[in-house]
């Protein structure tokens, strides 16, 4: 897979790991069983093609009893706080970024035990962040799998509503056109014509729209999120579903807001502050 392909994106979920599992899987997706890092986190993956949404969060109690564990996610607020792209050496990729001077803390490594066919094993990562504040919506990293079979199985990628890809990540921001500049720095990619906002071109596919705050809420309406104080945020998620958008059973509506468009459904999960839209794939 390529260089600065999408790897994942993530939801912080802190410690209400329970609530989220319900909820995302009321919406027709498949969930990895949970997942403990050695870094102390606990997540949950949703595996599609080549890329996946993760929930990130930690045991019940676990912000309040170690919140130095991980500061990039307890001090972080709930909802979309994680970009990743793929690298097949998080090292190079450190120097490319010490030459873009985004470069954060070098590369770190972790793990988490997978049991399959009643044999544990380890999944093993490498990621390198880019500097806290080149990109204030988030947490924007590489991520080098070191045993990418152990994440992505068939019986992951198969999901009650048909979604097959990450297709669109939403930036929201008082400067957009630095935004946008920044990501295709990042990237070494182009702007993608649209009619509203700048889109991002993302290696092998999907983009990254960068919109102001006028044009994110002429495209999400009531539905969108709000800066809250904040420079910039993660606004949403765009997927790709094989299925028709508009016969999707989306259970547990208690803890989603939901509207369908001409062209896609578009939910919002107000406990998680977190917009995800799903469109037909092709369309």
């Amino acid at each position: 897979m390529g260089e600065n392909y999408l790897d994942h994106v993530v939801i912080n979920v802190k410690d209400d790991m329970d609530l989220a599992q319900l909820v995302f899987s009321n919406l027709g997706f498949t969930l990895t069983p949970r997942g403990y890092h050695t870094l102390g986190s606990i997540n949950h993956l949703m595996m599609f093609g080549s890329d996946y949404m993760e929930l990130i969060g930690f045991p019940e109690h676990g912000v309040a009893n170690n919140p130095n564990a991980r500061p990039d996610l307890t001090t972080a607020p709930f909802g979309i706080n994680g970009l990743v792209f793929k690298s097949s050496d998080v090292d190079k990729t450190f120097e490319k970024l010490v030459e873009l001077e985004m470069d954060g803390d070098p590369p770190k490594s972790f793990s988490r035990p997978v049991e399959l066919d009643g044999r544990k094993t380890d999944a093993k990562f490498r990621t390198v962040t880019v500097r806290a504040g080149v990109f204030p919506e988030g947490r924007v990293y590489f991520c080098e799998h070191g045993t990418p079979e152990l994440v992505w199985r068939p019986e992951w990628q198969s999901h009650r509503n048909g979604i097959e890809a990450v297709s669109e990540i939403v930036v929201v921001t008082r400067e957009p056109v630095k935004s946008a500049d920044l990501y295709i720095k990042l990237l070494g990619t182009s702007l993608v014509k649209k009619s509203l906002g700048k889109s991002v071109e993302i290696p092998g596919g999907g983009c990254i729209t960068v919109y102001s705050e006028d044009e994110y809420q002429e495209r999400y309406g009531q539905l969108a999120s709000g800066l809250e104080g904040r420079d910039a945020i993660f606004g949403a998620l765009v997927f790709e579903t094989a299925k028709d958008i508009f016969k999707l059973d989306i259970q547990g509506a208690k803890h989603v807001e939901m509207e369908r468009k001409e062209s896609s459904l578009v939910l919002r999960v107000p406990k998680y502050d977190s917009v995800l839209e799903i469109t037909k794939s092709g369309g």
